[in-house]
């Protein structure tokens, strides 16, 4: 099992029996296993700077004088960090958590944080808040301080995965003219949430175990699928990895439509022979439907079992019926071992949009991975 850390006449109403596989990509058969991952806690990239003015450090009971507590390893220290070999003109797009979390202050109160960073883990920054100054002017002013304290120029697009805090967060973005991003698709800032869980809030003096996020992530009813977005023809495929990391290296130079994964910092290892799960669609509009994905921010596909269909994700918690099947002990079957190979890849899968199912090339591809939602 991996692990992960930093480092048809319309689609839905095909059978099994008519999709073929597209040649490029084999048939779906048992899964290969996928070598051990790196440690997050290794990340090179990770920096932990002591603020002297911490909410967090001075709402909790300071430890006796006479225990040293080295700045890397405080767990109330705040993070404002910029890798200095990076061009900070080169950050366009940041990922932004705004919420409370497992950890009380001295009034017993919530402590709010605020967890910046860019793609690559190239900026990042943390910041406490009392849960009495929550609203889009803290977090306005705090975006300008990181733009300021870095060095880099305010982003383009700034992606964040938690629909209650939709409204803060639009409205301080548009006092820059920045583009807000609801999605799931900020994948180094939830891994590295799911990190900082387990190095810094367990740690944290007024860490509260068995606490509930405050903020739970939506997993509403999947919808029916707009028109615009069905295929004419679908099928479960695989790739070998090594595959996808061609397809993701060339994803600029190959395809208008589409989105990759930083494979090596997310610190996925995986044998170059491994079949990696996808699903590839087929139409005969292929480039519109492309498209019409790229501005969704499509974050995974599920095989529900139960229901006989594909879930498709996008945003922050919008789930389209994708394709429904007939449900028989074959389609069954085939379904769940899709599922299970997606679990052996860690939650790594793709889609692929194609004008037919026997071509080479893809219209648009998307690299996609299917995470378990923050503890926080």
């Amino acid at each position: 099992m991996a692990t992960l850390s930093f480092n048809p006449a319309k689609i839905k109403s095909l059978t099994f029996q008519s999709q073929k596989p597209i040649s490029t990509f084999p048939s779906l058969f048992n899964p290969t296993k996928i070598l051990s991952a790196k440690s997050p806690s290794n990340h090179p990239k990770t920096r932990f700077f002591l603020q002297s003015n911490s909410v967090s450090q001075s709402s909790v009971s300071a430890p006796p004088e006479s225990d040293t507590i080295d700045e890397d390893d405080d767990p109330t220290a705040e993070l404002c960090y910029l890798d200095p070999e990076t061009d900070p003109e080169s950050i366009s797009e940041w990922e932004l958590d705004f919420c409370s979390r497992p950890i009380l202050d001295i009034r017993g109160k919530k402590i709010w944080e605020l967890v910046v960073c860019d793609p690559s883990l190239s900026l990042q920054f943390t910041k406490y808040f009392p849960n009495n100054v929550i609203n889009s002017v803290t977090l306005k002013d705090a975006i300008a301080s990181i733009s300021d304290e870095l060095g880099v120029p305010l982003p383009d697009k700034i992606r964040f995965f938690r629909s209650q805090m939709q409204t803060i967060i639009t409205r301080a973005c548009n006092e820059f003219g920045i583009k807000p991003v609801p999605s799931k698709r900020c994948l180094s800032l939830l891994l590295w949430l799911e990190e900082r869980y387990e190095t810094i809030y367990m740690r944290h003096p007024g860490f509260q175990k068995g606490t509930k996020p405050l903020l739970a992530l939506d997993n509403p009813f999947p919808m029916d699928l707009p028109e615009n977005l069905f295929g004419e023809k679908w099928a479960f495929v695989q790739l070998p990895f090594s595959a996808i990391r061609e397809e993701v290296s060339s994803m600029d130079t190959r395809y208008v439509f589409g989105a990759g994964l930083d494979l090596d910092l997310l610190g996925i290892e995986v044998d170059d022979n491994t079949l990696i799960p996808g699903l590839a669609v087929a139409s005969s509009r292929a480039k519109p439907l492309a498209a019409w994905m790229n501005g969704l921010e499509v974050c995974s596909i599920e095989a529900d079992v139960a229901r006989a269909c594909l879930i498709l994700s996008v945003g922050i918690s919008t789930r389209y019926i994708y394709a429904s099947y007939k449900k028989t002990p074959v389609t069954t079957k085939e379904a769940e071992t899709w599922e299970a190979a997606k679990k052996a890849c860690g939650g790594l899968h793709f889609l692929a949009i194609q004008e037919n199912l026997d071509s080479d090339d893809c219209v648009g591809f998307w690299l996609l991975l299917d995470l378990p939602p923050p503890p926080v």
